[in-house]
């Protein structure tokens, strides 16, 4: 059994290394991590999985972006110890921070990742919506949390310039 919790900054260096255990080397060079570079996280949506002892199993972050000036969330990373996957726990943490995401009135979430595995959370690809180079744009996928949440959206995908985070 694991206890999902909000992120607190006493986590950070555990997340990291789990981020850094899970993903290649040079991870921070995606063009995700250029529109993550000195933006805040959106704390309230990350969230981290411990067991029993505490000890870190995964963890997911959001970050806010514009979509051609439309505020959206962008998901990721999320990440599950090599000896924990398999047991649900990513799908546990995307599922209860999608819901949040929702209930805080956020209207859509992207992400860069694989479809076959986030078509089971409502996520599909976002045709119009361009990611910053070098982005396969078959991986750029994206799922309302309002209807229609991402009908007439598309463009470049862009960094959060804003100092609050309102939902739109």
């Amino acid at each position: 059994m694991y206890r999902i919790s909000a992120e607190t900054p006493q986590d950070l260096y555990e997340i990291e290394a789990l981020f850094d255990l899970c993903f290649a080397p040079g991870r921070e060079a995606l063009s995700s991590y250029r529109l993550r570079d000195d933006v805040a996280p959106v704390g309230y949506l990350c969230h981290v999985a411990r067991d029993g002892d505490g000890i870190l199993a995964g963890a997911i972050r959001f970050w806010p972006v514009t979509v051609s000036g439309a505020v959206s969330l962008l998901l990721g990373p999320v990440a599950v110890h090599p000896t924990r996957q398999g047991e649900g726990l990513a799908g546990d943490l995307i599922r209860l921070s999608l819901e949040r995401a929702g209930r805080q009135g956020w209207a859509r979430v992207m992400l860069v990742g694989d479809a076959p595995y986030y078509r089971r959370f409502g996520f599909e690809k976002l045709p119009g919506v361009v990611m910053p180079p070098p982005t396969n744009p078959e991986r750029v996928l994206g799922r309302p949390l309002r209807p229609e949440a991402w009908h007439g959206v598309s463009g470049e995908v862009g960094r959060w310039q804003g100092e609050a985070l309102p939902p739109d």
